[in-house]
């Protein structure tokens, strides 16, 4: 006797096998994965992070010439840097930048984090997220001018850099410092890095650098010959004596983590810590 398969069941298969292959076109080749809802997520799918600091402001991020690679980077930062990276599982990558492209870098979004010893500016706060303050200075310097010895005398207040030529780093804190406090001088330079402006001291191209005191002290104790304006300091606010990280503007997610891994550091002493054992560091340098 001829077997068949009735008509309804023929169409009921039908339907079956059109409706299973609809319900498995999510896994189909060529369909695009999900992409992530945010950097913080970016950053764990990828497997790495980009860190961006300029590596010549002792004792939070500096190089050791006797190392190579990313070993060469050593400093607070890089070890907060470290930490941030292990906490999220994820590789570390340092990338070396001049403080103007650091600061760019993150304010268009090009990486995931600045670590670079940022000070807080409200022009920094618009264009950038700010992590919670990591260190603040326990001799409590703040800012002012690195000058030759000779001329302790001479620069006493704002008003004596008259006739002075000055330097600075561009974008930092110390080149709003002079544009908003000090009424006049003879010309203002601006170099990439902090020590370029040192050594612009040191050598007579200029007469004073604007300083974060408590590094500018740590070339001064190496390089005989220059030392801190004792009795002249920029005014602070409270906002500025506190080094944050820098995050691309929205990444909210990223920022209360860094927060958390920040908060817990602190919590544990580390980052004062870290910032001793590298100011010896540095001085063992020269730097």
């Amino acid at each position: 006797m001829k077997k068949y398969t009735p008509l309804i069941l023929i169409i009921a298969l039908s339907m079956l096998l059109v409706f299973g292959l609809a319900g498995c076109g999510g896994s189909q080749e060529g369909d695009e994965p999900q992409k992530p809802a945010n950097r913080l997520e970016d950053i764990l799918a990828r497997g790495y992070i980009e860190v961006i600091m300029e590596p010549y402001f002792a004792p939070f991020e500096f190089i050791d010439p006797s190392k190579s690679g990313d070993e060469q980077y050593i400093g607070c930062d890089v070890e907060i840097a470290k930490a941030i990276a292990e906490d999220l599982g994820v590789e570390l990558r340092i990338i070396p930048l001049e403080f103007s492209a650091v600061l760019a870098g993150i304010t268009e979004g090009k990486y995931d984090l600045a670590i670079s010893a940022l000070g807080y500016t409200p022009a920094r706060a618009e264009n950038m997220e700010m992590s919670d303050g990591y260190y603040i200075s326990e001799a409590g310097d703040g800012y002012g001018m690195l000058i030759r010895e000779e001329d302790l005398a001479k620069y006493t207040d704002a008003a004596s850099f008259a006739e002075a030529v000055l330097v600075a780093q561009s974008g930092s804190l110390q080149e709003m410092f002079i544009n908003t406090q000090i009424p006049a001088y003879k010309e203002l330079k601006l170099v990439s890095a902090s020590t370029d402006g040192y050594l612009m001291v040191s050598e007579g191209k200029a007469d004073a650098a604007a300083v974060a005191i408590e590094t500018a002290l740590l070339y001064a104790a190496a390089n005989p010959g220059v030392t801190v304006a004792e009795s002249f300091r920029f005014e602070e606010d409270g906002t500025t004596n506190s080094t944050r990280i820098g995050i691309p503007k929205g990444e909210t997610e990223l920022t209360e983590k860094v927060n958390e891994i920040i908060a817990w550091l602190m919590s544990e002493g580390k980052i004062v810590e870290w910032y001793n054992e590298y100011a010896e560091y540095a001085s063992t340098l020269g730097i």
